[in-house]
């Protein structure tokens, strides 16, 4: 049976279209895709993102232990800071990826996808033996809202007397919000500034409530997350990465710190020493049509790999994609042709960047 956020009755009120995404009843849109995508960029959308799931890893073994189950440096990186990381197989697949919220040496708390929070809940309660911590899903605890745009600051500032200029980005810190206390970090899933905002259930229902009064405040859905995720190059599981790929595939070397021992790493060593045999590269379309996920990828008369996303972009003329394909092809500038239906179209191979970043650092 699907499960419903704090939010679910706030939503449906507000006209909000709901579908079912990993387990919960969500909005999908409100006002429309295209028109909260570009609320975002140059406004401020709100996020109702309360089905991500928070883990909590405490004890005076955390940063050891989490260390060994992340491919990122936990162990220096500073408190009350974010830092992105992946749980991988020890065949180096992704089981995950996520957010680990570094308060103390004894505290981190973990925010994980959604539909994977049972999956990495368990695989982190099987490797705690022999590590003095306690690991406690608090999923059911927390609600979480994410601000989004270049405006969130100022519509958030208006709100709290915590100085957000002192907050840079992947920096986070406990705040009163109209006197609710609220663990808010600077980061996002948009490629915008922004705010992510975790609270008591019901002190994030309030705060939603009094966010759509406020005229700059855009209602966003889930739909135009995923273009805007896409847009700033993000990757999303079950699409850039999942139990068959491994991060260097999938670009992500930014959060493997090869340098420190974690599961999964040895096959990393070895895949990365033979060469990596197929890699995840952004495509724009050069003829008419919108590649979409799986769609096959061809050159040479056979299929070398698949699309993992693809959009026309809102409100450009591009069509743009991620497909994961063979290394020998992977070169900035080739052809390749996407089978849309009956038909190839042809697509170029072209960087990542397709938006500039507007963070706060």
């Amino acid at each position: 049976m699907s499960k419903k956020t704090i939010l679910y009755d706030e939503h449906v009120k507000l006209g909000g279209k709901i579908v079912e995404f990993a387990g919960y009843l969500l909005p999908i849109e409100y006002s429309g895709i295209t028109q909260e995508h570009q609320a975002v960029r140059e406004g401020c959308g709100l996020f109702d993102v309360s089905h991500m799931g928070e883990i909590a890893v405490r004890g005076i073994d955390t940063l050891k232990f989490v260390n060994w189950l992340v491919t990122n440096d936990i162990i220096n990186a500073p408190t009350m800071k974010m830092t992105y990381g992946i749980l991988l197989y020890p065949n180096g697949f992704v089981i995950d990826d996520l957010m680990v919220y570094k308060f103390t040496d004894d505290y981190c708390l973990l925010c994980v996808n959604a539909s994977n929070k049972d999956k990495d809940l368990e695989w982190i309660l099987a490797h705690q033996k022999g590590f003095d911590v306690q690991v406690k899903d608090e999923s059911d605890y927390y609600s979480q809202l994410a601000l989004q745009g270049p405006k969130a600051h100022e519509v958030l500032q208006k709100l709290t007397d915590f100085d957000l200029g002192k907050l840079k980005m992947m920096e986070f810190a406990m705040m009163k919000i109209q006197k609710s206390e609220f663990l808010v970090s600077r980061s996002g899933y948009t490629g915008e500034d922004g705010f992510e905002i975790y609270g008591a259930n019901q002190d994030i229902l309030a705060l939603f409530r009094h966010f759509e009064t406020i005229p700059e405040v855009t209602l966003c859905g889930l739909g135009c997350r995923d273009t805007l995720r896409f847009e700033a190059a993000m990757p999303l599981y079950g699409h850039e990465i999942d139990d068959t790929i491994n991060p260097l595939e999938a670009g992500l070397n930014y959060g493997v710190k090869l340098d420190k021992d974690f599961i999964g790493r040895e096959a990393l060593l070895q895949a990365q020493k033979e060469g990596l045999k197929r890699k995840v590269v952004a495509l724009e379309l050069t003829e008419r049509g919108i590649a979409r996920n799986g769609y096959e990828v061809e050159a040479d008369g056979k299929v070398i790999g698949r699309i993992t996303t693809g959009y026309m972009i809102p409100n450009t003329e591009k069509a743009l994609a991620f497909a994961l394909i063979d290394s020998a092809y992977a070169v900035m500038g080739n052809t390749v042709q996407i089978r849309i239906r009956k038909n190839l179209v042809s697509a170029k191979i072209r960087n990542k960047k397709f938006l500039e970043k507007k963070y706060v650092r």
